[in-house]
């Protein structure tokens, strides 16, 4: 253990980021401080959130320093404590970001059980993404049986746990996704009761085929054209948590064509819509409620989940690019060391 491999952000990206943004390089051993553990990167979560994080464009949190490791939440082993409630073996969940070791205070971590759930859940389905998708629908949702509720991005990390909780709540899901394995996978694995193919030519109609009673809940994840074509199916009182707009988030003009947004206040208003951008820690009390919920449906199988790992911290670049044009299918994890938990 004699350096760190590690990805810091070289500049702000224009556009998709590359190896020109995201640098990695080896870093310093850190030296835990006392009352400090010493921390392994096993799992590094992507996540869309951290293209805004790129920018220095004003937003909900602090953009990450040109010249600093890149951010992101992570599920680690302690090599090194100096702290006396924590000893070398222990598993936590960490937001370390893009590097192999980090050395922190514990009360910024929190203790996992391999008993309980697979690690890398932690930072997945009963993690920050699962977390989401519960605390947004109980929030904004708010799904009453019966109702037909449609999730873009579905068979990502947070859109394939909202469309499992409305099946439980008895809502019909509709997913959409892109090409036919992941629209099989949203209908087969996860249950969903329907699911379109976004790049199909015959996506407007086939997403009006699969919602004939209206949509009455619809999860923003994306934006662009998959919100366009969801707009005319709105029922009154219809209700649409913004999670994302990955579509987006690679913009460095207008978007090209026509002013979509008074045909989009219209059925704001004539429709009676609730439309709320939310973020997961504004409701942080809720997170308790929140695995108590959420973990037993996990553990008997009502609710199933998907991970796409990817092997190694060199190949984080291209894995995070892959997040944001929708290639990763599930939730998207970098193994970055090896997880002591598997066989």
């Amino acid at each position: 253990m004699s350096s760190n491999p590690r990805i810091i952000l070289a500049r702000r990206p224009e556009g998709m980021p590359d190896d020109n943004d995201l640098r990695l390089e080896e870093g310093p051993m850190p030296d835990p401080a006392e009352g400090q553990v010493l921390l392994r990167t096993i799992y590094l979560s992507l996540d869309p959130y951290m293209r805004s994080r790129m920018s220095a464009a004003k937003s909900y949190a602090k953009s990450v320093e040109v010249g600093s490791v890149m951010e992101g939440g992570t599920v680690c082993e302690v090599v090194e404590s100096r702290h006396p409630d924590w000893q070398a073996g222990d598993l936590v969940l960490a937001h370390t970001g893009w590097q192999t070791y980090a050395a922190v205070d514990p009360q910024g971590v929190k203790r996992l059980n391999p008993d309980d759930a697979p690690i890398s859940t932690a930072v997945g389905v009963l993690g920050m993404p699962g977390f989401t998708a519960y605390v947004g629908m109980v929030e904004h949702g708010r799904p009453q049986a019966g109702e037909t509720v449609v999730v873009s991005a579905a068979s990502g990390a947070v859109g394939q746990v909202v469309g499992q909780l409305a099946r439980h709540w008895g809502c019909r899901a509709v997913g959409v996704a892109g090409g036919p394995d992941k629209c099989r996978f949203v209908t087969q694995e996860m249950g969903f009761d329907a699911c379109v193919d976004h790049r199909a030519a015959s996506f407007e109609q086939d997403l009006a085929d699969a919602c004939p009673d209206g949509v009455d809940v619809y999860w923003e994840n994306v934006g662009g054209k998959v919100q366009q074509a969801v707009l005319p199916l709105f029922n009154e009182f219809a209700r649409v948590p913004v999670c994302g707009i990955i579509a987006h988030y690679n913009d460095t003009d207008a978007p090209a064509g026509p002013n979509l947004l008074p045909a989009f206040m219209r059925q704001v208003l004539t429709k009676r819509l609730t439309v709320r951008g939310f973020i997961q820690f504004d409701h942080a009390d809720r997170r308790r409620e929140f695995f108590k919920t959420v973990a037993p449906l996990v553990k008997d199988g009502t609710i199933q989940y998907r991970e796409d790992i990817v092997e190694g911290l060199e190949n984080a670049v291209p894995a995070f690019q892959g997040l944001l044009s929708g290639k990763n299918f599930g939730k998207l994890l970098v193994q970055v060391s090896e997880d002591p938990t598997r066989s």
